[in-house]
């Protein structure tokens, strides 16, 4: 008689640290090529959560993400992070033209008792994939940065977190009076990613 075995999809804390820092790694890589940050050809294609996805090749940003997303993976695992924003600024006057914010909530109960959550890895993806649309169309819903741009990433963390070596305090570099734009979230049960993107006003649409 054939038998069958049901299986469920676990996910931990460590296992959705690792879920949410990976994303942020492929969204900064999908930022920075769709908003013409680094030119087209320093990107390679890759597939990833069933989208074509471009990484840089990069050497130097590709070690700074290495970096991030480790320690994000840390912060996650801990439940000391509360936001990621990754800005793109000027490269001659450094002002900021944009902010990517991802907003992040943690599952106090998996942190205190180290409980586990059910979510299946498909519905992960599919929310996923939903948000990485939407950095790739946004040509549609942002303005041209038709100037060199450069790119930060601030954290938000608890405050008793010691901040590593390699990381500074910094000021907020906020957008005044900016548009924004809600995108999608995606959830693994344990946190939750709301995402945003705030820019700076064109002159000539202000009347």
């Amino acid at each position: 008689m054939a038998s069958r075995t049901a299986t469920k999809d676990i996910i931990t804390l460590r296992g959705s640290a690792a879920i949410v820092s990976e994303f942020f790694g492929y969204a900064a890589n999908s930022i920075l090529y769709n908003r013409g940050v680094y030119p087209e050809e320093t990107f390679a294609k890759v597939k990833k959560y069933g989208l074509p996805m471009l990484l840089t090749q990069d050497e130097g940003v590709k070690t700074f993400i290495a970096n991030l997303t480790a320690q994000l993976s840390d912060w996650l695992e801990s439940g000391k992070l509360q936001r990621v924003v990754l800005v793109i600024m000027s490269k001659v006057t450094n002002e900021v033209l944009e902010r990517w914010n991802f907003s992040i909530e943690t599952d106090n109960e998996v942190l205190e008792k180290g409980v586990a959550r059910e979510k299946s890895d498909k519905e992960i993806m599919r929310e996923i994939q939903a948000i990485m649309r939407q950095i790739a169309s946004s040509i549609t819903y942002l303005p041209c940065l038709d100037e060199p741009c450069v790119f930060d990433v601030l954290a938000y963390t608890d405050k008793d977190v010691a901040v590593p070596f390699t990381w500074i305090e910094s000021d907020p570099k906020l957008i005044a009076n900016p548009q924004m734009v809600k995108l999608h979230s995606f959830n693994t049960k344990i946190h939750k990613v709301d995402t945003l993107v705030s820019y700076k006003n064109d002159e000539w649409d202000e009347e």
